[in-house]
């Protein structure tokens, strides 16, 4: 298994084969509480304006959408699973617009396949793609908006090359160094009311869900559901 460590929109074309398009501050932990929060199927966008248009074809559904950490004026809701954990959505759908995760499903062209990446499905990944054994295994970290490499990204992209291979991980030290490095943004009060303090530990719930968020289509439309593990 020949296994590729790509970063941003830069190089997302270059990912091919299973490619898990990783995003775990916030889009991918967030659709992963999205869906224990009942909600059937996430419907990814790349921008906004898509969002809008899509809603035009899919009125019931709800609005998920974050530009610069943001939720988006008229959204529904922002890019926080603080903010969905509590929540009872169960029988809706959503569609899901976000400056990186969403970004990079709409450019990784190349792939065969693409689930999505966060530490709270780490190991189902993991067994996902054990599974699938593909020849090839994109692990495309979005970072921050699609141009900016991240330590979240890059060290889940870590992880899951290190499982896959039999390594062992030292998640408690990538956890310490998120807490002093790029994490912390999440942690400054000064971005509390779109991005809550808890939104680091609820991102960094190691293997919380027992599911991946694969992309499939419904009725011409890409979607993200999940497959148990």
């Amino acid at each position: 298994m020949i296994i590729k460590i790509l970063q941003g929109t830069a190089e997302a074309s270059a990912a091919e084969g299973l490619t898990v398009v990783i995003d775990v501050f916030r889009a991918f932990s967030t659709a992963c509480y999205l869906f224990n929060a009942g909600i059937e199927v996430i419907y990814p966008v790349e921008k906004v304006e898509d969002a809008v248009a899509l809603k035009q074809q899919l009125p019931n559904a709800l609005l998920l959408g974050e530009r610069h950490e943001k939720k988006v004026p008229g959204f529904d809701f922002g890019n926080s699973p603080t903010h969905i954990a509590p929540l009872d959505l169960k029988g809706k759908s959503l569609i899901m617009t976000t400056s990186s995760g969403t970004r990079g499903i709409y450019n990784a062209t190349g792939a065969s396949q693409i689930i999505t990446g966060s530490f709270v499905n780490a190991d189902s990944i993991v067994a996902y793609i054990r599974r699938e054994a593909p020849e090839v295994v994109s692990l495309l970290c979005m970072g921050y908006e699609g141009h900016t490499p991240t330590q979240e990204d890059t060290f889940l992209a870590q992880y899951v090359a290190a499982r896959l291979e039999e390594k062992e991980v030292d998640f408690e030290a990538m956890k310490l160094a998120l807490r002093s490095g790029d994490g912390a943004r999440l942690l400054d009060p000064a971005n509390a009311e779109w991005s809550p303090a808890s939104d680091f530990e609820l991102c960094l719930h190691l293997n919380r869900f027992d599911f991946v968020l694969k992309l499939t289509q419904m009725d011409g439309i890409n979607a993200l559901q999940p497959v148990a593990i």
